[in-house]
């Protein structure tokens, strides 16, 4: 299992509309094969700061998913990005 975390920093008035714009990622994510969980989010305190977490069964889903990433316009939305993928090899209750 992948996980994905992290964040990204966009302009502070431009945020909301950024989240807004990233909901038919989200709905196409978590419609493709191998999606277990997948959210882009207004961050509660940073207005700049909007956080991601996904959440893949392989990363050939992943991947498939993916194809090259972001268009060039929302690329250009984004001034910094720290976000990382963890390979998860067990789960268990919390």
């Amino acid at each position: 299992m992948l996980f994905i975390a992290g964040h990204l920093i966009v302009e502070a008035a431009d945020r909301d509309t950024y989240v807004a714009a990233c909901a038919s990622v989200v709905e196409l994510a978590r419609g493709s094969s191998g999606c277990l969980d997948f959210a882009i989010t207004a961050d509660t305190l940073d207005p700049r700061r909007v956080n991601v977490v996904e959440r893949w069964a392989s990363e050939a889903e992943l991947l498939a998913f993916r194809g090259s990433g972001p268009d060039a316009e929302t690329a250009a939305r984004i001034l910094d990005a720290d976000v990382a993928r963890y390979t998860i090899s067990e789960v268990g209750p919390p």
